[in-house]
């Protein structure tokens, strides 16, 4: 195999659609910012754990605005394989012709590239990973007989709900121990309510009854759901409010129905939102 560099000149046309121009509003909620600057002024991979919805992927776009980085981000997935990520061969007007994956695309480019929910890939999938998430910082481009260097810029970060976990779905612990990791959760009351009434445009007091009916909701994890309201949800429920739907019916299609199905779930929660109303 033949090395080649990643580093390329500032400005990359290629990254032009994944850079973030705008700050996305983002509420810290303890020491995430700063520990992910400093992960990144070392390169080091970084995990963000947490349950889905909680804002990890908000988190990750806030942070690449703050580094003025670009973000590649893959939605990964079971039928994902290891050449979705680093790319194939392909057949064009002028004959076969190799495109570079997204994983790829961000190695060569120096741009911080963003493997959500990681633990839905195949073990056999993320294994390629592992060479870039050491000191040599290479990712082997097989079927082109190459190895490519990392660029200087570049920053590998996954994350998954460990909610999820099961034998079947986790990641090995040849990979976990090759990252710093995050936790994240539900904020507090507080910092939910100020989250759920910037983002969805309602009056404090809206917010501050979607969060006390989220609260309940995850008090039911384990007792017949898997998951309880997450933050995203609140949003939703929140910006049906400001479109003008009464709150009770925002609740039930943004938040009760999405979580559950069995008719006794549902009768629970709506008796919660009823109490909280």
């Amino acid at each position: 195999m033949h090395s080649t560099s990643g580093a390329k000149s500032a400005h990359d046309p290629a990254l032009d659609d994944f850079r973030i121009d705008r700050e996305p509003y983002y509420r810290s909620v303890g020491h995430e910012v700063a520990l992910f600057q400093a992960a990144y002024g070392a390169r080091m991979p970084v995990m963000l754990k947490g349950p889905t919805g909680c804002g990890k992927t908000r988190f990750v776009e806030h942070m690449a605005w703050r580094l003025k980085r670009p973000l590649v981000t893959v939605s990964c997935h079971e039928d994902m394989t290891a050449s979705d990520l680093v790319g194939r061969y392909l057949l064009d007007a002028d004959g076969t012709v190799w495109h570079d994956g997204p994983l790829t695309l961000a190695v060569r480019s120096g741009a911080i590239c963003y493997l959500d929910e990681i633990v839905e890939a195949r073990q056999d999938t993320t294994v390629v990973i592992h060479s870039l998430t050491d000191d040599r910082r290479i990712l082997p481009l097989e079927k082109k007989n190459e190895v490519l260097k990392a660029h200087p810029d570049f920053q590998l970060v996954i994350s998954y709900n460990p909610g999820y976990q099961s034998v079947l779905k986790d990641l090995k612990e040849s990979t976990k121990q090759r990252f710093a990791a995050i936790a994240f959760t539900y904020p507090d009351a507080a910092i939910e309510a100020e989250i759920v009434a910037s983002e969805a445009g309602v009056e404090r007091p809206v917010a501050e009854t979607l969060v006390r009916i989220a609260q309940r909701s995850r008090n039911l994890k384990g007792h017949g759901l898997e998951e309880g309201a997450s933050t995203r949800m609140l949003i939703n429920a929140g910006q049906l409010v400001a479109g003008g739907i009464a709150l009770d019916q925002a609740c039930e299609v943004a938040l009760v129905l999405p979580i559950t199905d069995d008719t006794d779930m549902r009768d629970a929660l709506t008796a919660a939102i009823a109490a909280c109303l």
